[in-house]
């Protein structure tokens, strides 16, 4: 058993709760349990309480509102990365090797990817384009809209991309 609780631990519990110290700070200053710390602040004439309640739910909103800010950053990020996946389809592209028993090493640039280069880049503007969806979902009709043009847009692509190569997109055939 521990020392008994006397008039100082009372005093010093008394004075740092008046400071704003939590229960686990005051125990932490005056060597005792939190446990303990408790008993004598239920004890004392008015009783004193470590009710946080308000204080933590102005800590939980504040956190849900960083969050949603970084998820809203994080959004644009992803939207971004989906754009410039879609520009790199027809842009030319710098393809290279490095290797052979004399280690050489080779580059070629052509005028565009090829077919299976642009179902990664198509691949990887969808999959950013969903999660930024997913982030930042839309509220209201207008944001609705945009969000069915952009997935018009990715169709109108997959068919042409279809109609010039002949080839289904969305297959796992390389080149």
């Amino acid at each position: 058993m521990g020392r008994p609780i006397d008039d100082r631990d009372r005093e010093q519990v008394r004075r740092l709760h008046a400071k704003g110290k939590s229960r686990n700070d005051i125990a932490k200053t005056i060597s005792r349990s939190p446990s303990t710390v408790s008993k004598i602040a239920a004890n004392l004439d008015p009783p004193l309480t470590f009710d946080r309640a308000a204080e933590v739910a102005v800590a939980t909103q504040v956190r849900r509102a960083d969050l949603a800010a970084r998820r809203a950053d994080l959004a644009v990020r992803l939207h971004d990365i989906a754009e410039r996946e879609l520009a790199k389809m027809t842009e030319p592209h710098l393809y290279f090797e490095w290797g052979g028993k004399d280690h050489t090493y080779a580059q070629k640039w052509q005028d565009e990817p090829t077919p299976a280069d642009r179902r990664t880049m198509m691949a990887t503007a969808g999959t950013a384009l969903d999660r930024s969806l997913k982030l930042a979902p839309s509220r209201d009709e207008a944001s609705e809209r945009s969000r069915s043009v952009i997935g018009r847009l990715m169709e109108g692509l997959a068919r042409n991309y279809a109609e010039r190569h002949g080839e289904d997109p969305g297959g796992d055939d390389e080149q």
